[in-house]
């Protein structure tokens, strides 16, 4: 299950705090396929990629609420936990810039706040996509600004990356991922 955290809406479409869902628009493009099923709180699609199953994910929750979606299609899917990699903005890693994580904190993070809370679990895989901070304290309107040209340029080579290193992910793990894809600030 590769979920991509956004809020739902033409409004959010093109501010920094939707790159989760430009990921997951990414790989349904090279899928051929359109993440347009409802289920749930979320728009899904399944596909096989490489010849392993998987499920994309665009919870419509809006961000806060996030762990709602995804707990329920972990147990209407009956996934595991582990099978899971959420993608999402971060406001720590400067625009474009990929990680990939093995469980940890929310780092103030809403969307993954609310998985946490809902899966009662920090333990699930994480491909964060740099958004760059903020000079301004207000990152509440921040994140739900467009980027610049030259920066939307970048972020687009970067998703690109971003879906070579979730094939990584899918066919060798989380390790082979941060060692291959994760990149040093």
């Amino acid at each position: 299950m590769i979920v991509g955290l956004g809020n739902p809406g033409n409004l959010y479409e093109n501010t920094r705090h939707n790159v989760g869902f430009w990921v997951i628009d990414k790989i349904a493009e090279k899928l051929n396929v359109k993440v347009d099923k409802k289920v749930g709180k979320a728009l899904v699609q399944t596909s096989f990629w490489d010849g392993k199953k998987v499920l994309l994910v665009k919870p419509q929750t809006y961000m806060n609420l996030s762990g709602e979606a995804v707990l329920e299609l972990l147990n209407y899917y009956q996934d595991q936990i582990e099978d899971l990699l959420v993608v999402h903005d971060d406001l720590d890693l400067p625009p474009g810039q990929l990680r990939f994580k093995k469980g940890g904190g929310t780092g103030g993070h809403n969307g993954l706040k609310s998985i946490v809370q809902c899966l009662n679990s920090q333990d699930f895989d994480r491909l964060k996509i740099g958004i760059g901070r903020p000079q301004h304290p207000n990152v509440k309107d921040f994140v739900l600004t467009a980027f610049s040209k030259e920066e939307k340029a970048e972020i687009d080579l970067k998703i690109e990356r971003a879906v070579e290193g979730i094939k990584v992910w899918l066919s060798e793990g989380i390790e082979k991922a941060m060692n291959g894809f994760n990149q040093k600030t």
